[in-house]
C-alpha cells in the first residue's frame, strides 16, 4: 500500500469514527431531553385528578339542568290546571249570575244542559242541568226520566226509560234543589240501536210534566267525533 493510499485509509476511518462519535451524542441529547420534558407520576396524578373534578362538575350540571327542566315542566302543568280551575269558576259565577243575580230573567223549571258520556259499547252516563229562578227561594222536586229516539233495523224506534233501565217500572231519578241542580244517571242501549235524539223528562210535584230534547250528537263530550253507533 502506497503512503497516499494508507492516508487516505486512515483519513477515511477517522471520519467514520467522528460521524459514530457526533450520533451518539446526538441520541443522547434526544434521550436525556425527552426524559426531562416527560411528566412525573405526581404530575400525571395531578392531571388526573382534574379530569375527574371537571367530569364530576359537568355530571353535576347536566343532572341540575334536567331537575330544572323537569320542574319548569311540572310548574307550566301546574299553571296550566290553575287556568282551567279558574276559567271554569267563572264560568260557574256567570251561570250563577244568570240565575239568582238581581238582574236575572225570571224563568221556571228547565234543562239547561245535558251531557252524555259512554261508559262502554252500550252502557251510558248522563249528567242533566236543571235550573229555575222564578219561585226565588222555593224548593223544586219531582223526578226525572230520560228516553232515547233512534233507529234499530232501519226502523225509527223509541226506548222509554223502563227500556233504558231494563226494568218495569223503573223509578226516575229524583231531584231536589232551590236555583239549580245537576241530576246523573245510566243507561243501557241495545245492540244494533242508532241514537239520534234524547228526551228528558221532569215530573215535578204538585205541577205539570216538562219534557225537552237534545240531540243525540250535540249532547256527547267535544272529543266525540261522530254520534255513537251501537254494534
Amino acid at each position: 500500500m502506497t503512503p497516499l493510499a494508507r492516508r487516505s485509509l486512515y483519513a477515511g476511518v477517522a471520519l467514520v469514527l467522528l460521524a459514530l462519535v457526533f450520533g451518539a451524542w446526538g441520541v443522547w441529547k434526544v434521550v436525556a431531553g425527552g426524559e426531562g420534558n416527560r411528566p412525573t407520576a405526581a404530575q400525571l396524578q395531578a392531571q388526573q385528578k382534574k379530569i375527574d373534578q371537571l367530569e364530576q362538575r359537568s355530571a353535576t350540571l347536566a343532572r341540575s339542568d334536567q331537575i330544572s327542566r323537569n320542574a319548569n315542566g311540572d310548574l307550566q302543568g301546574t299553571l296550566a290546571e290553575r287556568d282551567e280551575e279558574i276559567a271554569g269558576l267563572r264560568a260557574d259565577v256567570a251561570f250563577y249570575e244568570r240565575f239568582v243575580g238581581a238582574t236575572a230573567q225570571r224563568r221556571g223549571l228547565a234543562v239547561h244542559e245535558l251531557q252524555l258520556q259512554p261508559q262502554s259499547d252500550l252502557g251510558w252516563h248522563f249528567i242533566a242541568t236543571l235550573t229555575q229562578n222564578l219561585n226565588r227561594g222555593a224548593v223544586n222536586a219531582g223526578q226525572l226520566q230520560v228516553a232515547v229516539e233512534g233507529t234499530h233495523a232501519g226502523k225509527l224506534q223509541k226506548l222509554a226509560w223502563t227500556d233504558l233501565r231494563q226494568q218495569p217500572n223503573a223509578p226516575g231519578v229524583p231531584y231536589s234543589f232551590k236555583y239549580f241542580e245537576q241530576v246523573e244517571g245510566d243507561f243501557v242501549l241495545p245492540a244494533g240501536f242508532k241514537p239520534l235524539r234524547v228526551s228528558v223528562r221532569l215530573a215535578p210535584q204538585g205541577g205539570a210534566t216538562l219534557e225537552q230534547s237534545f240531540s243525540w250528537a250535540e249532547s256527547l263530550p267535544v272529543a266525540a267525533a261522530a254520534p255513537s253507533t251501537a254494534p
